[in-house]
C-alpha cells in the first residue's frame, strides 16, 4: 500500500468522527495513541522480542479484545496510566485523553489499524504517511496547527545548505512536529554510506528537540519513531518544556529552527477569581545580551548558547528581527561580532499557514572568542520581491529555490558570485559588507534594492487583513521599544 493510499484511508474516517465535534487535531492525537501501542505489541511479538514496558493490562491485546462501552472506559483507564509511565512511553502519553466519545466509531478506528502490519512496514511509506496527515492537520486554519508547521520544501533547500554530517547532533529548540529532523535524516541516509556505527548514532544520538504544547511533543515522537529514528525503551529525543527558560547544559554540531510566530513570551496564571490571564515573561538569563520579552530575540539568543564553537545554525525569523531597534539593534550587532552571519534568505508571505508572515532564514556559524568581529560580509538572496505564492495555488516547491541554493554555493562558500552588478540591477543575490551594514540605521538587516513592481500597481495591493496585521506588528514593535526604555529608567 502506498503512503497516499494509506493517508486517505486513515484520513477518511475523521470526516465521520467530525460529525460527533472530534477535530483534525484531536483525531491526530488519537491515532498517535493507538499507532504506538499497535507498533509496541508488534515488536514485543516480533523476532527480537523488545519490550516495550507497556503493563500487560494496558496493552494493544487490552484494548482490541474489548468493544463497546468496556472499550471505552478502558481506554479511558489506559491513557491516564500510560502518562505516569517513564521514557518515551510517558512523554506519548502525557495529559492524554479520549477525545472519541462514541464507543462503536472508536472501536472502528482500533479495527482499522488492527489490519495494518506498522512495524513490517516501509519507513518511507508510514512515515510519510503521518506527515501527510500532519500537513492536512496544518491546513486545517481553525486547528491553529499550522503554526507548528513549517513548509517541507523550505525545510529541504536549507538542509541542503546546511549540509549535515555523520556522528554530529543536531538540535532544535521549538521542533514542532520535528521537520527539520526528518529532513535532516533524509539528507544523511542519502548523501552519506552510513556504516554500522553512524547509522546508530543517527538512531540514538543525533537529535535533541523541544516543544512546550504536549499534544505537538507527542505528535513530534511519533513523527520520529514512525522515521525509525529513537527507540522505544531509550529517552525520548523530545523534551517537553520551555527552552529558553535555561542555559543549555549541552551544546550541539547543528541547530535548525523556525521559532513559534508571535513576538512576546507569555506565561499563563490564573487570578484569585480563577480566571486565566496572559503575563508577559521577561527571561533573564545571564548567557544572554540583553533582556526582554520578545520571543524571538530570545530564541535568537538562545540558539547562539546552543552551539559548539564549530556549530552551525540556520533559524526561520520574521522581519521585526532584522529592523527593530533598541534591543533589536543590540542583539543584531552581537551576532554579527560574535558569530558569522554569512546569509540570509528572504522568503515570500503566502507559504506560511499563518497569514501574512514576513519570514527570513539566518544562516550562521558560531566562532571561538575574539576580539575581532566574526562578520566580514552578509550575501542576501531576496525570494520576495516580486514573487506570489499560494498555499493553494501556488505552493513553495523546493525547485522554487534551486536557484537561491545553487548561489549558496554549499560545498564552498568561497567561491560564491553576485548575480546581482549595475548592469544586472534585478540580480536577487548580492552581498554587503559588516561596514556598510553598520552604517544603516539601527544596523538594520531589512535590506532590499529590487523595484517592486506592485508598488505602483493598487490593484495588487495586500489584502486588508494583511495590512491590518502589518499595522499592529509595527505598533507592538515601537511598544516593545518604549517597554525597553522604561525597564531600563526603573533599573
Amino acid at each position: 500500500m502506498t503512503s497516499n493510499n494509506l493517508i486517505a484511508k486513515i484520513w477518511s474516517f475523521c470526516d465521520t468522527l467530525r460529525d460527533d465535534g472530534v477535530s483534525y487535531s484531536d483525531y491526530l492525537e488519537q491515532l498517535t495513541f493507538l499507532l504506538f501501542l499497535k507498533m509496541a505489541d508488534e515488536y514485543e511479538k516480533g523476532p527480537q522480542k523488545r519490550k516495550s514496558g507497556i503493563p500487560e493490562q494496558y496493552n494493544w491485546e487490552s484494548i482490541a479484545s474489548k468493544s463497546g462501552g468496556k472499550l471505552e472506559a478502558h481506554y479511558v483507564e489506559l491513557l491516564r496510566e500510560l502518562g505516569k509511565q517513564p521514557g518515551m512511553l510517558g512523554q506519548i502519553f502525557t495529559k492524554a485523553q479520549n477525545k472519541i466519545q462514541d464507543p462503536a466509531k472508536l472501536d472502528r478506528l482500533v479495527k482499522m489499524i488492527s489490519k495494518e502490519s506498522w512495524v513490517g512496514m516501509d519507513a518511507d511509506i508510514k512515515g510519510d504517511m503521518y506527515e501527510g496527515l500532519l500537513e492536512k492537520n496544518a491546513q486545517d486554519t481553525k486547528s491553529g496547527a499550522g503554526q507548528y508547521f513549517t513548509p517541507r520544501d523550505l525545510i529541504k533547500a536549507i538542509v541542503e545548505c546546511v549540509r549535515p554530517e555523520p556522528k554530529k547532533t543536531i538540535a532544535d529548540p521549538a521542533c514542532g512536529t520535528g521537520g527539520f529532523f526528518l529532513s535532516a535524516y533524509d539528507f544523511l541516509t542519502t548523501e552519506f554510506d552510513l556504516d554500522k556505527e553512524e547509522k546508530k548514532f543517527l538512531k540514538e544520538e543525533t537529535f535533541l528537540g523541544w516543544e512546550i504544547v504536549a499534544s505537538t511533543a507527542r505528535m513530534a515522537l511519533m513523527n520520529l519513531f514512525l522515521h525509525n529514528i529513537g527507540d522505544i525503551n531509550a529517552k525520548p529525543p523530545i523534551r517537553r518544556e520551555d527552552a529558553l527558560l535555561q542555559k543549555p547544559s549541552e551544546l550541539f554540531d547543528y541547530v535548525l529552527a523556525n521559532p513559534p510566530f508571535g513576538k512576546k513570551s507569555s506565561i499563563t496564571i490564573t487570578n484569585a477569581e480563577g480566571k486565566e490571564e496572559k503575563e508577559d515573561l521577561l527571561i533573564n538569563r545571564n548567557d544572554f545580551w540583553v533582556t526582554t520579552t520578545n520571543k524571538q530575540l530570545n530564541f535568537l539568543q538562545h540558539i547562539v548558547s546552543m552551539l559548539k564553537t564549530s556549530g552551525k545554525a540556520a533559524v526561520v525569523l520574521p522581519d521585526n528581527v532584522l529592523f527593530e531597534g533598541g534591543v533589536g539593534e543590540t542583539v543584531r550587532k552581537k551576532l554579527m561580532e560574535k558569530a558569522d552571519l554569512h546569509t540570509i534568505l528572504r522568503l515570500p508571505t503566502g507559504i506560511f499557514y499563518a497569514h501574512g508572515v514576513k519570514a527570513n532564514v539566518l544562516f550562521f556559524d558560531a566562532k571561538p572568542a575574539s576580539k575581532d568581529v566574526m562578520t566580514k560580509e552578509v550575501w542576501f538572496y531576496d525570494y520576495r520581491t516580486n514573487i506570489s505564492h499560494t498555499l493553494k495555488k501556488n505552493p513553495l516547491k523546493l525547485d522554487h529555490l534551486r536557484d537561491f541554493v545553487a548561489c549558496y554555493n554549499p560545498k564552498n562558500r568561497n567561491e560564491r558570485k553576485e548575480t546581482w552588478s549595475e548592469q544586472n540591477p534585478e540580480g536577487r543575490w548580492r552581498k554587503y559588507s559588516y561596514e556598510e551594514i553598520l552604517a544603516r540605521d539601527k544596523t538594520s538587516l531589512d535590506i532590499f534594492w529590487l523595484r517592486d513592481e506592485n508598488m505602483l500597481d493598487l490593484e495588487n495591493l495586500p489584502e486588508p487583513d494583511i495590512l491590518a496585521q502589518e499595522i499592529i506588528e509595527n505598533i507592538e514593535a515601537a511598544l516593545d521599544s518604549f517597554r525597553e526604555v522604561a525597564l531600563k529608567i526603573e533599573d
